[in-house]
């Protein structure tokens, strides 16, 4: 087979997955693949990015997903030879039964979608998924794990008098824990304010119920916190001192996690699926039970402590987190795992 290969996505907007493929499409053409995107015209997003990158794309006409689906399964009906990577359960369905396709699903399927995996998958020559979580729940699926940038920050450990900043990263919609991380927050700030919580991310795919909860978990700590709107992982950890990752919905990787521990960032994280898996397991001293706001303001206030005193246990923790990054998430790692999944069908 030809050193081709087509990655076709899950939608047409940027989320998670779609920074995904294009991370696995930058791996496969530094090992010299010729790498085309295929995507929907509306949204755009996806295809335009591509584009800006110098990739070769396929644009499907479709205004909606149905229409996508039915756009690509037609048009792998007319290139059944290509060797095409399905990043996501959507193009994963809509060419279900067809040989010669990479599955790769991002989150653990549920509900209706849980349903369309075995379609999906048939005659697929691999499924990869990005935990042993997810692998847990799709048997014969191989750990295919996630991989980000490294991110660099000039932060300054030595806190000294001054109150501890808390960060948070994300979605602002219930399942990412936000009102369990301004409940905590509330805790520890009770009696004086003591720490400050820096927040980045917007409410994006949250319905109108879900917005309104979250606004009001946040008017519980308008006095001490700042929203930063949408940002970049390099500039909210450039203000913080940990993060806290506290989702309550099960997280099927925890890129913000992997992001945290590139820049050696003290890190907490909710026992809600991968999180824990990503960090290196249950040993690590910070992961609590999801959905537990005592439980969280606990933790935080122990990680200050460490911080205030500059502790060489955390300073140690904060190195090995960073090597775990380096060996396991790193975009060099990511490269490897590309070329070993694309050598299976080199001839």
């Amino acid at each position: 087979m030809k050193k081709e290969l087509y990655i076709a996505t899950n939608n047409g907007d940027m989320g998670g997955g779609e920074v995904m493929l294009l991370n696995v499409a930058r791996a496969a053409r530094s090992l010299g693949y010729k790498v085309t995107i295929v995507g929907p015209s509306e949204p755009n997003q996806l295809v335009e990015a591509a584009a800006d990158e110098g990739f070769a794309r396929v644009v499907l006409p479709a205004k909606n997903r149905a229409q996508y689906m039915l756009a690509l399964r037609a048009w792998h009906a007319r290139h059944k030879d290509v060797l095409l990577w399905c990043n996501g359960l959507v193009p994963a369905a809509a060419t279900g039964g067809r040989k010669n396709r990479i599955v790769h699903l991002h989150q653990l399927p549920a509900g209706l979608n849980a349903k369309l995996v075995p379609f999906a998958r048939r005659k697929a020559s691999v499924t990869l998924v990005p935990s042993r979580y997810v692998e847990h729940s799709c048997p014969g699926s191989e750990v295919f794990a996630n991989w980000v940038s490294g991110v660099s920050t000039a932060l300054d450990h030595s806190v000294g008098d001054r109150r501890l900043r808390v960060g948070y990263l994300g979605r602002l919609t219930p399942s990412k824990g936000i009102a369990t991380l301004c409940s905590a927050m509330s805790v520890l700030n009770s009696d004086e304010v003591a720490y400050d919580l820096v927040i980045g991310g917007e409410p994006v795919f949250a319905s109108d119920e879900e917005r309104t909860e979250v606004e009001e978990a946040l008017k519980q700590v308008s006095s001490f916190s700042t929203r930063l709107g949408w940002t970049t992982p390099d500039q909210l950890f450039g203000s913080i001192d940990m993060l806290v990752v506290p989702s309550i919905a099960p997280e099927s990787f925890g890129l913000v996690v992997a992001e945290a521990m590139s820049a050696r960032i003290p890190v907490i994280v909710s026992d809600a699926g991968a999180l824990a898996e990503v960090v290196g397991g249950e040993s690590y001293p910070y992961i609590v039970s999801a959905g537990q706001p005592l439980d969280l303001a606990a933790a935080i206030k122990s990680l200050g402590e460490e911080l205030r005193e500059n502790s060489s246990d955390l300073a140690e923790r904060t190195s090995e987190l960073f090597w775990r990054w380096q060996e396991n998430y790193s975009p060099e790692a990511g490269k490897v795992r590309v070329g070993e999944v694309l050598e299976r069908f080199a001839r």
